[in-house]
C-alpha cells in the first residue's frame, strides 16, 4: 500500500452551496452505505441547526468533513458524519475537524458533544478515545446494513474552557 504523504497543515472552515458536488464525491469515496443525498446537504447547508466544516490543507481541495447537528435549547451537538478521504486518512484531518467540531458547539452554547461510531471502524473508535470521547452506549442494528453502533461523548466543559480534547 502507497502511504501518502504527511499533511501538515490542516485548515477547516465553514461549508457553503459551492461546496456541494464535493461534498457529494466524498461521500462516495468515504462510506459504502448510509450515504447522505444531495438534497440532505442541500438542507443541511441551509439550516441554522446544522453546520458543516470541510478541512483543507494548502491550495488542494478539501480531506474530510463533519456535519453538525444543533437542536434549539439543547446543551447537546451530534457529530451527525465525519468523512475524510481514503489517502488522507490517519493524517489528522478527522482529529482537525473534531476540533472544529468542538469549537463550533461551544459557540452554541453546547457542553456536550455526541456522535455514533460503527462498532467496527477500530481506526475512528482509537481516535475518538484518544481525543477523550467515553462510550456512554450502545444500538444494535443502528446502520443501513446491520451494523451496531456505539454512542461516544465529549463533555465540553464551562464556555472558555479548555474542555477535554487529549491533543491540546
Amino acid at each position: 500500500m502507497q502511504s501518502s504523504p504527511a499533511i501538515t497543515s490542516v485548515r477547516v472552515r465553514r461549508a457553503d452551496m459551492s461546496d456541494l458536488d464535493d461534498l457529494l464525491a466524498l461521500e462516495q469515496r468515504a462510506f459504502d452505505g448510509d450515504r447522505m443525498s444531495r438534497d440532505q446537504y442541500r438542507r443541511h447547508l441551509d439550516s441554522d441547526s446544522a453546520q458543516i466544516l470541510l478541512a483543507s490543507a494548502g491550495q488542494h481541495a478539501f480531506f474530510g468533513s463533519v456535519v453538525l447537528f444543533f437542536r434549539k435549547r439543547s446543551s447537546v451537538a451530534r457529530v451527525y458524519s465525519l468523512a475524510t478521504r481514503p489517502e488522507a486518512r490517519g493524517q489528522g484531518i478527522g482529529a482537525a475537524l473534531l476540533e472544529a467540531a468542538v469549537t463550533a458547539a461551544r459557540r452554541r452554547g453546547c457542553r456536550v458533544l455526541r456522535l455514533e461510531v460503527r462498532t467496527d471502524n477500530a481506526a475512528a473508535i482509537a481516535l475518538y478515545k484518544r481525543l477523550g470521547y467515553r462510550r456512554i452506549g450502545s444500538y444494535g442494528q443502528y446502520y443501513q446494513d446491520g451494523a451496531d453502533a456505539w454512542r461516544y461523548e465529549l463533555a465540553l466543559g464551562a464556555p472558555g474552557t479548555q474542555g477535554r480534547t487529549a491533543h491540546r
